[in-house]
Order: structure tokens, then sequence, then C-alpha cells
């Protein structure tokens, strides 16, 4: 009877120490699985486009979401509350790498940790926002991509198109960190350019629509720069400029799509994509500090030949050319 229980213990013991070594490999594989947090300041499609490209972006480099990576997206829906609550967040489960998708959302995630490197998923001006001590040296834990519109560039295709424009309106958001240094950034180029320029600004979508009236009164066309809470509402500017004939010159591609007539933009899906190799190199062990904001150069033609209908323009057959070879044309 002492034999068959010694036995019994040692066939015990066996069976446990099989179930250890069974369940190691898996708890490894869990612990070695990265966690990327996304936050997103709010849903829009330039902002939604640029989500997109950080997971295709990671995909290229070998990144695969529920394979080898672990996502955890998190959209904000413009309430700074949630901003924080969400940062902290990804600080507790202690994620490998932070992205912030528009400007609140990358200076949360900085404001959250020293340590856990952030991803700038298309900022307007890191240096500007105080994210970065430099865009050649960032310095800290913070590097990225950014999404800087080439202004001088959209400001020659709006002369062009509307070669009889006498003043020219620009609508941001006054509390918008990115689209307020954009807005200084295109003033002094109209005055450079000898362009008359009146600019008007809002607080929130509520002001829209009342601004934006006041606005088309006196303005022969509107440049909207890179501004989440403009783009969120952009139906609404839209709606209110074709009443009365003004045409809507948006820095971002998307925002032609909602109802803009042309831009010549960084392509937003793109600026995603380049957010999501510079995280994977990062996961790799790149180091932030070291790292150079990202700058795309070139810009890609987008026009809305609706849009053109409804207001009587005829864009330049070769801007529409462009737009055909190396751009977009909607429909």
């Amino acid at each position: 009877m002492k034999r068959m229980y010694g036995l019994i213990a040692i066939l015990l013991l066996f069976l446990g120490f099989a179930f250890v070594q069974e369940s190691r490999p898996e708890s490894a594989q869990q612990k070695t699985v990265p966690t990327v947090g996304i936050l997103q300041l709010l849903s829009h499609p330039a902002l939604d486009a640029i989500h997109k490209g950080i997971i295709h972006g990671l995909a290229t480099e070998g990144y695969h979401v529920g394979k080898n990576v672990k996502i955890d997206f998190q959209n904000a829906q413009n309430d700074q509350s949630n901003l924080k609550t969400m940062s902290a967040r990804f600080v507790n489960e202690r994620a490998n790498a932070m992205i912030g998708i528009a400007t609140p959302a990358a200076q949360a995630l900085a404001n959250a940790s020293s340590n856990i490197p952030v991803v700038l998923g298309a900022i307007t001006d890191p240096k500007g926002a105080d994210l970065v001590k430099s865009n050649t040296h960032p310095g800290n834990n913070v590097t990225g991509v950014s999404d800087q519109a080439p202004l001088k560039s959209q400001l020659k295709l709006i002369q062009k198109i509307m070669p009889n424009m006498k003043t020219l309106g620009i609508i941001y958001t006054s509390s918008d960190d990115s689209a307020t240094a954009q807005y200084h950034q295109f003033k002094a180029l109209c005055q450079r350019e000898h362009v008359r320029l009146k600019s008007y600004t809002i607080a929130s979508t509520n002001d829209l629509n009342q601004v934006a009236e006041q606005m088309v009164s006196q303005v022969d066309a509107v440049y909207v720069p890179t501004d989440n809470t403009v783009a969120s509402a952009m139906q609404t500017l839209v709606s209110t400029a074709n009443a009365k004939k003004v045409p809507v010159f948006p820095a971002v591609d998307t925002m032609v799509k909602a109802g803009g007539l042309a831009t010549l933009s960084i392509n937003q899906y793109k600026l995603g994509v380049e957010t999501g190799k510079m995280t994977a190199a990062i996961l790799k062990g790149k180091n932030p500090a070291t790292t150079p904001i990202h700058f795309e150069k070139r810009g890609e033609m987008t026009v809305n030949l609706t849009q053109a209908k409804k207001l009587g323009i005829t864009l330049p057959a070769d801007v529409v050319k462009e737009a055909k070879t190396h751009g977009e044309v909607f429909k």
C-alpha cells in the first residue's frame, strides 16, 4: 500500500511538472508581445486615416495586430479629461510605446510619462508645442512625424485658381496650438506675397456657423489650416460658404472630399504609415531622444470636381491633370 501511495505521489509530481513546463512558453510569449497605446483626439476623416496608416506601417515592419503586437486604441472624443485618463491607462498597463494622434493627445501622453516612448502621429509643430527640445534632436522620450502643410505651395494654388481674389479668409480654433502656429506662418507668407488676409477664430464647433457666415460675406475664398475642430465640422463650413459661392481651400486632403475645392497637401494615410514605421523602429530599440522629427516634403494634388461645378469655378487643366496623375480627384 505504501508503495502504491509512493507511485501516486511520483505520478502527481510528474504531471505537475509537465503542466508547469507546458504553461511556461505561453506565459513567456505573452510577456514578449509589446503593447502600443494609440490615443486619438477625436474622430474625423483625417485622424482616422492616420490611425489606419499607423496599423499598416507597423505591419510592414513585422508587427501584426493580434499576433505579435497588442494595440490599445483609445478615442478621447475631444474631451480633455478623457485624454488624461486614457494616458494614465497606458502608463498603468506599462505600454512599450504610446502614439498621440493630434497635438492635444500627444501633449497628454508626454505629460503622463517621461520614460515610455511617445511617438507623434502627425503633429504640425512639435517644437512649438513644447513636445521636443528641437525637431532635429528631440532630447527626451518623444519623437515622431509632422504634418506641416506646404503653405507656400497651397497659397500659390489658391492664387492660380482664384486669380481675381482680393481678400482671403482664414479660420482656425484659437485653442489649437498647431492651427494657431500655422496661422502665424500663413499670415507672414501672405504679407510677403502681398495677399490681403482676414483672420477669424472659433472656440468650438458651436461658434463655427455664426463666424463662418460673417467670414464668407467679407472674403473671396477661405483657407483652413490643419485644425481638428474645423475638420470635424467641415460640412457646416462648406454649407455656409456654398450659400455665398465662396470656395474653401483646406490644408488637408481629406477635407477636400468633405467639400473643400482643392489642395496640395501631405497625404494623411501616408503620414500614419510613417508613424507606424517609426514606432516599430522604437520597439526594436531605436532611441526617440536621438530620432529626428520626420517631415514629409512632397505634397499631392487633390481636387473636388463636384464642388467646382457647384461654385461655377473651372479648375485649371494642369491642376486637374496633376491630381489625376499624382493625387486624387473627387467627382
